[in-house]
């Protein structure tokens, strides 16, 4: 009980570590916070112009959802972590990412992060889910209408491929987070007023 709960805040406080921020700072940009969306993700800093930081603001968001749930899976037999425990750990370092206790519960919508949890969970979720991703924002341009796409086939791929269990319910309330984090989009999406990926800030 207590390697698990262990597990869990290690995974929330991995998942608080907000890349776009730091990525930015390292940069000399402007804090993602505070143009654009005002979302701390690579989608937002890329508005800046700047791929590089861009680039690796994705790479962080996403390695830290697939470190946690690699290092609990590593680590299950040793310290005696159930399967439930892992699908929290999942679940907890994207949690982390949305609402980061190192940067006053102020994160990002979760999109690299969830990738990397599901890369780590199956590489073939995380591949089947990002193609996914990739083909809708291919051929609309707009990186909130992949995600949201890609999060409703998530939980149908896992399903597919593993059946029912706790890690299924924690990808599906992963994706139910990353929706109702992307509200504002939504409305945004069917007034026409989303932005289409590569636009800079103003």
């Amino acid at each position: 009980m207590i390697n698990s709960m262990i597990a869990i805040v290690a995974a929330y406080l991995i998942g608080s570590l907000s890349f776009a921020v730091v990525v930015s700072r390292l940069f000399g940009l402007s804090d993602p916070r505070t143009y654009g969306s005002k979302n701390p993700g690579a989608t937002n800093v890329l508005r800046t112009g700047n791929k590089a930081a861009a680039a690796l603001t994705l790479f962080g968001d996403g390695f830290k959802g697939w470190l946690a749930v690699w290092l609990a899976q590593t680590f299950q037999d040793q310290f005696e972590l159930s399967n439930g425990t892992i699908a929290m750990v999942a679940l907890a370092v994207f949690i982390g990412h949305l609402w980061p206790v190192f940067f006053k519960f102020v994160g990002g919508k979760g999109v690299a992060t969830a990738l990397g949890v599901l890369l780590a969970i199956n590489i073939w979720l995380g591949v089947g889910t990002f193609v996914t991703w990739l083909v809708v924002a291919y051929a609309f341009r707009y990186s909130s209408l992949a995600a949201l796409i890609a999060s409703l086939f998530a939980p149908f791929y896992y399903g597919l491929l593993f059946g029912a269990d706790w890690t299924l319910l924690a990808v599906t309330v992963m994706c139910a987070l990353l929706i109702y984090r992307h509200g504002q989009n939504i409305a945004n999406l069917m007034s026409g007023k989303e932005s289409r990926i590569g636009s800079k800030k103003k």
